[in-house]
């Protein structure tokens, strides 16, 4: 997400433009993706070349996917990431509201849409940094294919999923399938969505969005 904040006041304008396009991408896409009523670019932080980069290993089958749960927890062992869950919805202007910066290190989960494990496109939002330090979202742009992420949910179990898949997609040709469609129809699939590309100095916000696609490949019971 647009992540710097020079002032309390100026903090959610910076987030508005990349706010304003996952809300669009929702809107277009949020019934097939969800389905209920109702997945950017790299930071020049990570690593740009791990982007786009074709899947080397052989990625496992599909779990079956569980009931919904609310999420409560995303480890990912790969880049040290071991965050707590928010729900999150839209704030006032009608973009999906992201954890508070004094909260850098939370992930925020659209409550309005699939729970990670359930059938459909689950999102989790987060920061990339601050104006001061690296936020919890810093390196998923160095996620590769095949490698795998933990969600403890409030029924008690973890849903383990597999990335498959980690895209940059600009403002100028910002595409709703790509981000939000899923990538094969009645998986369990979840998207991590940051902010990448560059920063503008001018509009001060970031120019692209790092959206990384991972589905459901095992279940366990939480310890």
């Amino acid at each position: 997400m647009s992540d710097r904040e020079p002032t309390a006041g100026t903090g959610r304008l910076l987030t508005g433009v990349a706010w304003v396009l996952l809300l669009l991408g929702l809107w277009l896409w949020g019934r097939q993706v969800t389905g209920i009523h109702q997945g950017i670019s790299v930071p020049t932080t990570g690593d740009v070349a791990a982007v786009g980069r074709p899947a080397t290993a052989d990625l496992p089958p599909p779990a079956h996917p569980l009931t919904g749960a609310d999420p409560r927890r995303l480890d990912i062992p790969g880049i040290g990431v071991h965050a707590p869950v928010v729900a999150r919805g839209l704030d006032p202007a009608g973009a999906i509201d992201p954890p508070p910066y004094d909260q850098p290190g939370t992930v925020g989960w659209y409550a309005a849409g699939a729970a990670p494990g359930a059938a459909g496109t689950a999102l989790l939002v987060g920061h990339v940094d601050t104006e001061t330090r690296p936020a919890v979202f810093y390196k998923v742009s160095t996620l590769r294919p095949g490698e795998h992420l933990r969600v403890a949910r409030a029924d008690g179990r973890i849903a383990e999923f597999t990335v498959d898949d980690v895209q940059v997609l600009t403002r100028d040709g910002f595409d709703a399938q790509q981000a939000y469609g899923p990538r094969e129809s009645g998986r369990a699939e979840l998207r991590l969505i940051t902010c990448g590309g560059t920063f503008d100095r001018t509009t001060r916000s970031y120019t692209a969005n790092v959206v990384v696609s991972a589905y459901l490949t095992g279940t366990e019971p939480a310890t």
